[in-house]
Order: C-alpha cells, then structure tokens, then sequence
C-alpha cells in the first residue's frame, strides 16, 4: 500500500473531534486501515489515529512490541490492532507518570499522566465488537491514541512542562 504523510502539531486537523465510522462504512477502510500500518511501521511508531494522516475519523491501529508488554497484562496484542470508534468505558483510579513521544510532535517527549488500567470497546477491522482489559504501556497507548481523536495532543495533558523536551537533549543530560 502507500505511506502517508504524518501531519505535525499545528495543522488543525490534530485538534478537532474525529468523526464517527457508520457501520456501513467499515468495508470500505481496508486499504486506509494498510496505509496506516504502514506508515506507523515506517515512522517507528506504536500507535496512529487516521486524524494524523489528515483523515476525520475514529480510526487507530497500534501494534505493541514484544519488549514493551507490561507483565502480567495477558490482552496485550503484539500484532497489528485495527480499533474502529473505540471508547474507554472504565478508568482505573491509578494514575502513573510516563514518557511519550508522537509522530506529530517528532523528535520531543514529555512526561505524561496515564490511567494505569482500563477497558476499551470498539469495532475491529471485520467489523465486530470487542472489549478490552489494559494495562501498562498497552492502556498508555490507547489513552493516547484516542486523545488524537478527540483533539488532544499529549502535551496538553502534561503536569510539568519542565518535563518536556527534545529526544536527544534529555537523554544527554
């Protein structure tokens, strides 16, 4: 398929409500839905929403190494996930602290509050529902990823922006 163009912090694009895919619609996302695996792979990415290709709608795919699974959490994918309109339905009161990047934001990271549990409902890319338990680095990534379609870029929900730089620079000092 075809590699995308990643839109980066300040197209507007990035801070709108994505809309919602109608039912009918998912047949239709197959090959956007390999455009995106491929561009995320191709960018060294874990997650990407369709609104960072430019797209309005509630469209992400992520793929979780194997190196980045939190032990213990058994609903880890580590293959390519396709989540059509997916909404957190529980947050676990747990906070946690961790560092985030973005292909919208290349080359920064930031150190960013997460629910450290929750549970997810979508549609996945045959169309059927799913729920889901996640925890760790796995509830991080959906968290953001689904900030993107609601708007919100991680920095904004970062507590200490002191906490928040280029890549380089913070790991050199």
């Amino acid at each position: 398929m075809a590699i995308r163009k990643i839109i980066r912090m300040g197209n507007p694009v990035l801070t709108k409500m994505a809309q919602p895919i109608q039912t009918d619609d998912v047949a239709s996302l197959p090959d956007v839905i390999q455009d995106m695996i491929d561009t995320m792979r191709a960018a060294n990415g874990v997650g990407l929403a369709a609104p960072q290709i430019g797209l309005s709608m509630r469209l992400i795919v992520f793929e979780i190494p194997k190196n980045r699974q939190t032990a213990g959490d058994t609903n880890t994918p580590t293959s390519p996930q396709v989540l059509i309109n997916p909404k957190i339905t529980h947050f676990d009161d747990e906070m946690e602290l961790g560092w985030e990047g973005c292909l919208s934001i290349p080359g920064l990271k930031g150190e960013v509050p997460r629910h450290s549990t929750i549970t997810y409902d979508a549609i996945d890319a045959e169309g059927n529902m799913l729920t889901r338990h996640a925890c760790g680095f796995h509830a991080r990534v959906i968290q953001h990823e689904i900030d993107h379609l609601d708007g919100i870029l991680y920095p904004e929900r970062m507590l200490n922006l002191r906490q928040f730089g280029f890549v380089d620079e913070l790991e050199e000092h």
